[in-house]
């Protein structure tokens, strides 16, 4: 079986046709700073600010969480950086390359991880958006009741779903204008903002341990760069085989942590200034920060914020849908972002409509899918840089070429060090998330469950260094044998 191909235009209609299939050379025109833009757009949100609240809430002061917010997005997007080479070397989405590390059929592993992960953000944005609107619209004097979130739910889901549908080459200009406006009134925001910030009570905070630090740096790196991770090479696979690896590395990084360094910086200040806030960002991410805004503006706030959120979530059912095809699922490309969208509008409607709680439960879901999320990134980006040439297109699609059916060295290091990485990390969310409390089994080691360490959950690390060490070392023989057949 050898790579799809397809030699009609592909581009010349509204709805992008391209599904997993190798991009023509011709089609190929990107250059490295137009990742600025898809990067840049879905993580201007004024919902960055938000983490203010959930990084002081590990119990760190304003100077320690600050530290965690630079390195833990810089990190986190440079790593993203370092996937989306593939993208460029392979010209196929992030799943499809994955098969080079994990073979052709074994792929479908992590790649159920991937999509369970893309279609959970995705539907984490969308709610968050419905329920900025009833808050807000509630502030104007309205009814922010059942009407109201049909209404959001109606349109957001149409929004997002019709953006991912037409694909790439509109996202792309999409994101572009997106990111001119979110920006601006992000800006707006913050200049209306400052005088609620109370920089005695900021800096009253007292420092945390070790271990609280930890856990903070965990779940930044966690919310930003590593929830992107499994997605960061389809937005590169249009890029000129010339491109400098360096630069796509740059800009992925640049646009990706650019703005959410700054504005969790401001949201730690607004946190730590306002208990009130601090509390109400818990359940209302966006809607709670619109409570500190004149009147006269909540509606450009409204409007820009559930753009934002949509950005963020274009992004991740566009690739969700790609990771659906890579499953084995052979239906086209738009219908497979469609069948996405289904579900993140079943999912909304559920928990805007039916849940008592969401936030708790998504994070402790976000740690657990992130243990063998990180596992996977190790062991592609290990892949990747051992990787001299670029990828044999019709092997990737061939489970006879030379990445084979089953890669089960890959597939074990995942299992194994994602075991290892559930041992290192607790339920957080212990009240809300119930089915989760099952993790943490080796925490035993590091003084137990109410011991220092037991928020660090260093699992995720853990994951992702075994699994980039383990694979740097004991793959270069069989990487060498692929490239020179």
């Amino acid at each position: 079986m050898s790579a799809p191909t397809d030699d009609s235009p592909r581009t010349s209609t509204l709805i992008e046709r391209t599904g997993i299939e190798i991009i023509p050379e011709s089609e190929r025109t990107a250059k490295p700073r137009d990742l600025f833009w898809p990067w840049f757009a879905a993580n201007v949100s004024v919902f960055g600010m938000s983490y203010g609240s959930f990084v002081l809430g590990f119990g760190i002061s304003f100077w320690q969480a600050t530290i965690v917010a630079i390195i833990g997005i810089v990190v986190s997007f440079f790593l993203c950086g370092l996937i989306a080479i593939a993208g460029k070397r392979g010209s196929a989405p992030t799943m499809v390359l994955s098969r080079s590390a994990f073979g052709v059929h074994g792929q479908k592993v992590p790649g159920i991880v991937s999509w369970l992960t893309s279609i959970g953000w995705e539907t984490f944005l969308a709610i968050t958006a419905v329920l900025a609107t009833a808050t807000i619209i509630t502030q104007l004097g309205g009814d922010g009741g059942t009407a109201v979130k049909i209404i959001a739910i109606v349109v957001v889901a149409a929004l997002i779903v019709t953006a991912s549908v037409l694909g790439y080459h509109t996202i792309m200009k999409l994101q572009s204008v997106l990111t001119w406006i979110t920006g601006v009134v992000t800006i707006l925001y913050i200049i209306l903002a400052i005088p609620h910030i109370d920089l005695t009570a900021v800096l009253a905070i007292p420092d945390g341990n070790i271990g609280h630090l930890v856990g903070a740096l965990v779940m930044v790196m966690t919310g930003f760069g590593l929830g992107w991770i499994n997605i960061a090479a389809d937005w590169s696979r249009y890029q000129k085989r010339t491109a400098s690896d360096g630069a796509i590395i740059g800009w992925n990084t640049f646009g990706g942590a650019v703005a959410p360094v700054i504005l969790v910086i401001f949201g730690l200040l607004l946190a730590g200034s306002d208990k009130k806030l601090f509390t109400a960002v818990q359940n209302d991410p966006v809607g709670a920060l619109a409570q500190i805004l004149p009147v006269w503006v909540l509606v450009p706030f409204l409007v820009t914020a559930i753009l934002a959120l949509i950005s963020g979530a274009v992004l991740g059912i566009y690739s969700s849908g790609l990771t659906l095809l890579s499953l084995g699922i052979r239906i086209p490309r738009p219908s497979a972002a469609a069948v996405d969208g289904v579900i993140l509008t079943l999912g909304t409607i559920w928990v805007v409509f039916f849940a008592q709680n969401f936030l708790g439960p998504f994070q402790s879901f976000l740690i657990t899918l992130g243990v063998p999320l990180a596992s996977w990134a190790g062991i592609l980006i290990a892949d990747i840089l051992l990787r001299h040439k670029d990828y044999d297109e019709d092997a990737l699609f061939d489970s006879k070429g030379r990445y084979g059916s089953w890669n089960w060295a890959a597939i074990l290091t995942m299992v194994v060090t994602s075991v290892i990485g559930w041992g290192f990390v607790i339920n957080n969310f212990a009240e809300d998330a119930a089915w989760n409390n099952w993790q943490g089994y080796f925490l035993f080691l590091i003084g137990g469950k109410g011991g220092d360490w037991a928020y660090a959950n260093l699992g995720v690390f853990f994951a992702l260094v075994l699994s980039f060490l383990f694979t740097w070392f004991a793959s270069t023989r069989r990487i060498r044998a692929q490239e020179a057949a």
